[in-house]
C-alpha cells in the first residue's frame, strides 16, 4: 500500500465515520430503516487487503461510531464481523480469470450483479449484528426483522449511489 492510497483510505474513513455521525444518524426511513453509511469504507477498500489490517479497520470504524453513538461495542462487533466475511464473500464471487492486483470494489469494473451481491451479503451480515445485538434476545426478533430489511435495503441504495458518484466510469478505465 503506498502513500497516497493510504492517504485516501484515511480521507474516505473520516469522512464516512463523519457523514455518519453527523448526518446518517438523523436520517431514518419510515422510522425503522437506518443507513449506516461508515461501512462503505469496510466495502471499498482494495480487494488484495491484509486480513489482520482488515480486521482492525473493522474495529476501528465501528468503535468510532460506537463513541458517538453510545452503543457499548454493538457497530465495533458488526464490523469486525464484516471484515471477517469480506474475504470470504469476496473467494465466492470470484471472477474466472481472479480478481487483478490492483482490484478494488468498483461497481464498472465488477457490474451490477456482483457489487449487489457483494454488498448485500455484507451489508445483510452487518445489520443483522448490530439489531440483534441491540435488542439482546430472541423476544425482540419480529420487531428486529422489519428494522434489517428496511435498513438493508436503505444503505445498499446508498453505497450504490456512493459507488456511482465517487467510482466513476473513467477510474474503471484506467
Amino acid at each position: 500500500m503506498n502513500n497516497s492510497l493510504g492517504i485516501r483510505h484515511i480521507v474516505q474513513f473520516v469522512v464516512f465515520v463523519a457523514l455518519q455521525i453527523l448526518l446518517m444518524d438523523n436520517l431514518v426511513l419510515f422510522g425503522t430503516g437506518f443507513s449506516f453509511i461508515y461501512i462503505a469504507f469496510l466495502l471499498f477498500l482494495p480487494i488484495e487487503m491484509n486480513r489482520v489490517l482488515l480486521l482492525f479497520l473493522g474495529f476501528t470504524a465501528g468503535f468510532a461510531v460506537d463513541i458517538f453513538y453510545d452503543t457499548m461495542g454493538i457497530h465495533a462487533a458488526a464490523s469486525v464481523l464484516l471484515a471477517y466475511l469480506r474475504p470470504m464473500i469476496l473467494n465466492l464471487l470470484t471472477p474466472r480469470d481472479g480478481y487483478d492486483t490492483n482490484d478494488s470494489v468498483n461497481i464498472h469494473i465488477m457490474g451490477w450483479r456482483w457489487f449487489l451481491a457483494y454488498a448485500l451479503t455484507l451489508i445483510l451480515a452487518h445489520h443483522t449484528a448490530v439489531f440483534l445485538l441491540e435488542i439482546f434476545s430472541l423476544e425482540g426478533l419480529s420487531a428486529a426483522v422489519p428494522k434489517i430489511l428496511l435498513s438493508v435495503l436503505f444503505t445498499g441504495v446508498v453505497m450504490v449511489i456512493l459507488q456511482l458518484l465517487f467510482f466513476s466510469l473513467k477510474r474503471a478505465n484506467r
